[in-house]
């Protein structure tokens, strides 16, 4: 199972104790997969529609406890593409007013779009509401990849509303078109984090967490390896160049023509190539610097340079 049914398996088993935030997971839920039947006598049918059998079960449920109507479940095989199983739940009758209350008409009895206030005015209900669009829309990488958490509306108002109630919670969420859809999405894992701990899905954030960590680490020491890989080249390409400047010097002037603290150099580079400069400092009488080694190497450098150049002027 992916990360994402795994994620919403561990949601739909969740109850709240609140009836408005029931309220609202559903308002969310028939407002991401719902479609409306309207008959001539002002009576309505939700159907509501998920490949998901847990979330089809929490609809079922949801639907039976805060509008005490008639639900029915109907269940259809796909024959084509995954061949997935389709769930379709059938509430019914509804009025104008179960319409209201779901915040899917107004008063006037016309299409309400966006986010009904009345649904999110508490903070656990804005929590829910939130659950109840992931339920229906929404989908997470496993973290073992790119982080990357949306969720998926045809409606572009309800799209904006969605993002503007996300990052009431500081989560930095955006808003962006694909095809005919309107897709609202996190990218950070830190706020991808926040948003399951916000919902509930606590077992999910747990082994989100977990692989995060691990990710994080591996990175780092890789980082850490090639930083080190990075400098041991560098040492090297050094240590040849500086080699053959001092036998450069070495096979001309002679290394006895060199001030002391230079001839010293300049033999311990010889029976050293592989030592760092610190190490090379450490091995000197008196001891010196990192800094120092660095001076009179390229002092070495600068002259073997002076006698290439005689040479090339002598040539």
């Amino acid at each position: 199972m992916s990360f994402s049914g795994i994620t919403k398996e561990e949601l739909a088993r969740l109850s709240e104790v609140k009836s408005c935030c029931d309220l609202a997971e559903l308002a969310a839920l028939v407002r991401m997969d719902g479609t409306l039947e309207i008959y001539a006598d002002q009576r309505f049918v939700l159907n509501v529609t998920t490949e998901s059998a847990p979330v089809a079960r929490k609809i079922f449920r949801l639907a039976k406890n805060v509008l005490e109507l008639q639900v029915d479940i109907a269940v259809r095989r796909k024959m084509r593409l995954r061949k997935n199983n389709s769930y379709l739940i059938k509430i019914y009758p509804l009025t104008a007013a179960d319409l209201q209350r779901l915040g899917l008409l107004n008063k006037q009895q016309k299409i309400k779009h966006g986010i009904a206030q009345e649904l999110i005015r508490h903070r656990c209900d804005q929590k829910a509401y939130l659950r109840g669009a992931f339920l229906a829309g929404g989908s997470i990488n496993n973290p073992e990849g790119a982080y990357h958490l949306e969720i998926i509306s045809s409606d572009p108002q309800h799209a904006a509303a969605l993002c503007q109630l996300l990052n009431k919670f500081q989560l930095r969420a955006k808003v962006s078109q694909r095809k005919n859809w309107y897709v609202v999405y996190i990218k950070e894992s830190e706020h991808i984090v926040l948003f399951l701990a916000l919902i509930g899905a606590h077992h999910a954030l747990l082994e989100f967490e977990n692989v995060r960590v691990f990710k994080d680490v591996r990175n780092q020491v890789n980082r850490l390896v090639n930083c080190e890989t990075a400098n041991l080249n560098k040492t090297v390409v050094a240590s040849v160049r500086q080699i053959d400047n001092i036998n450069l010097i070495a096979g001309t002037i002679g290394l006895t023509a060199l001030p002391p603290a230079l001839r010293d150099m300049a033999e311990l580079r010889m029976e050293s190539p592989d030592a760092s400069l610190k190490e090379l400092g450490e091995m000197l009488t008196p001891k010196v610097g990192k800094s120092g080694v660095n001076h009179r190497l390229r002092k070495i450098d600068e002259l073997a340079e002076k006698i290439r150049t005689q040479k090339k002027d002598q040539g």
